[in-house]
């Protein structure tokens, strides 16, 4: 008989999760993960079936709750579809945690989103880790352009506008400020440039 996994999967898949955000996949050894995790080499390999099988189960994990927190946080009313778009700007470019159950990241370098930094470092080569990185920008591209469409049904986007035109314009901007981020600048920096973004959403023709 099996003996019974004597972890919690989902506090192991964010403590790697936090390895590979600050040492990358190629700086992260399994050695690194197992401090991380508490979990030793034998039981990584076992359970996850090595450091790669680590990464897709985190990876896997950061998409579940990407795709949760996009649309709790955009859907809602036609009214007031524009104060929501804007809010879930500003807390995305400052990379806000996804669920309450991850903590904040110690700085704007470590909370740039997960899915594009693996898929930047590893993506070109790894076909599954750009596949979990397409799924992770499709999922949030489509709830901002839903929001985009219920703002424009509102009156308060212009009704000509490409949705997903917006939505992708948007999304750039975001994983932009996580390079901006990294390099120092600071939340002031951040407040401007999604601010200008937000400012640049074209607004209705008025006759």
């Amino acid at each position: 008989m099996a003996r019974p996994r004597s972890f919690d999967r989902d506090h192991v898949l964010h403590a790697a999760e936090r390895q590979f955000r600050t040492t990358g996949y190629n700086g992260t050894s399994v050695d690194d993960l197992s401090a991380a995790t508490g979990l030793g080499r034998g039981s990584l390999y076992a359970a996850f079936d090595g450091k790669h099988g680590v990464l897709v189960q985190a990876m896997t994990g950061y998409f579940a709750r990407l795709a949760q927190f996009a649309p709790q946080a955009l859907v809602g009313p036609d009214e007031g579809a524009l104060e929501r778009l804007h809010g879930y700007l500003l807390r995305a470019v400052h990379g806000v945690p996804l669920a309450e159950d991850v903590p904040p990241a110690p700085d704007r370098a470590a909370a740039a989103c997960f899915a594009a930094k693996m898929a930047l470092e590893i993506g070109a080569s790894d076909p599954e880790v750009k596949r979990l990185a397409n799924d992770c920008f499709a999922a949030v591209a489509t709830a901002v352009a839903e929001c985009v469409r219920a703002a424009q049904r509102n009156g308060d986007i212009d009704p000509d506008a490409d949705p997903e035109g917006l939505a992708h314009l948007l999304l750039t901007v975001i994983r932009g400020t996580d390079v901006v981020g990294a390099y120092g600048h600071g939340p002031a920096r951040l407040t401007s440039i999604a601010e200008s973004a937000f400012a640049l959403l074209p607004r209705p023709r008025h006759q």
